[in-house]
């Protein structure tokens, strides 16, 4: 099968999050009272969807291990400065947008992080079924709407990471279920939408100016959540 076709799912919802982003920046130009409506409306349902995804995890020892390992390792790299530096060039190129890194971290999460991303790639790589992409699609590309809406243009950068993270899944797939039976994938699956979850929670609570998480610091803890999985999955814990 060629990689074109295997991809097409994944270049679908990269273009959907594309386009639904240009179509919210037209929707910027609203009063200040509507901005801080539509934001608290939007970190509701952020918190809403992170505290779904937190709910799926079985054993939250290794959650919280993800967490901890993952923020030495943010705090260590810098990670949540690096993207406001990245965001603040982009502002220069932008013209003053001022709220890149929030909407580049909040759009790559939420579109990134959940069974369709993984479960869609593989369909798309094993069987050329872009039908859970396809849906995927749909819905992250109203969601882009509201967010690059009141969020910027971060949120259209994020279909960057989105592309990369599912066509490499997509790529991958016969490698990864040779690897992982579907018991361990789907093992893998929770404890990344789990940890992924309790992140989303964090953007949703500085959506709210509820508080200051240093939500960017904490986003190693994806990759060292898919090692702990591995971990369980390897000493039957």
């Amino acid at each position: 099968m060629d990689r074109e076709v295997i991809l097409l799912g994944t270049l679908v919802n990269g273009i959907a999050i594309a386009a639904g982003s240009l179509l919210g920046t037209f929707l910027t130009g609203m009063r200040k009272e509507i901005h801080e409506t539509v934001m608290q409306g939007i970190g509701l349902v952020v918190l809403v969807i992170g505290l779904s995804m937190a709910l799926e995890a079985q054993n939250f020892i290794s959650v919280l291990l993800s967490l901890v390992v993952g923020g030495i390792l943010g705090g260590w790299l810098k990670v949540e400065d690096r993207l406001n530096q990245f965001g603040k060039w982009v502002e220069n190129r932008w013209k003053g947008e001022s709220r890149f890194s929030t909407g580049f971290v909040t759009g790559t999460l939420v579109y990134c992080i959940g069974p369709m991303a993984v479960l869609g790639g593989l369909d798309s790589g094993l069987r050329g079924d872009h039908e859970v992409l396809y849906t995927k699609s749909l819905l992250d590309g109203f969601t882009a709407i509201l967010f690059s809406s009141s969020m910027g243009s971060g949120v259209l950068f994020s279909m960057i990471p989105v592309v990369l993270y599912q066509g490499a899944i997509t790529l991958s797939a016969g490698w990864i279920t040779q690897f992982l039976d579907k018991e361990a994938l789907d093992q893998v699956i929770q404890q990344v939408t789990a940890t992924g979850g309790i992140l989303i929670i964090g953007i949703g609570i500085n959506l709210l100016g509820l508080g200051k998480i240093r939500v960017g610091d904490l986003l190693p803890a994806i990759p060292v959540a898919v090692a702990v999985a591995l971990v369980m999955i390897r000493f039957s814990i």
